[in-house]
């Protein structure tokens, strides 16, 4: 992908964001584990959920970004980006979940 193709590009704007939601997942759930609340295994699955699919948003952002051919890679930035808005769903649900305390 030259330069000039690259001021589009949303990836690695998914590629970061990702990768620091991916941290907080992590966070969230070793404080769950920590802690041993009683109701962590929705948490810890919903929790679970978001780090697999922001794990999955990093990589196909990262092969986006890699990628030589350019609808090669407009196709992953599309999957990353998809994947990456699944995983701010899950982390809203699970916030609401926590704050209003339904769990």
């Amino acid at each position: 992908m030259s330069d000039s193709n690259n001021n589009w590009s949303k990836s690695p704007h998914i590629l970061n964001t990702s990768a620091n939601l991916l941290g907080f997942c992590f966070v969230v759930l070793t404080s769950s584990k920590i802690t041993k609340m009683d109701e962590a295994s929705y948490i810890d699955e919903g929790t679970t959920l978001a780090i697999i699919i922001f794990m999955s948003s990093c990589l196909f952002s990262f092969l986006a970004i890699r990628s030589h051919a350019h609808s090669r890679s407009l196709k992953l930035e599309k999957l990353a980006d998809v994947l990456f808005l699944c995983g701010l769903i899950i982390l809203f649900l699970i916030t609401i979940l926590i704050a209003f305390n339904i769990i």
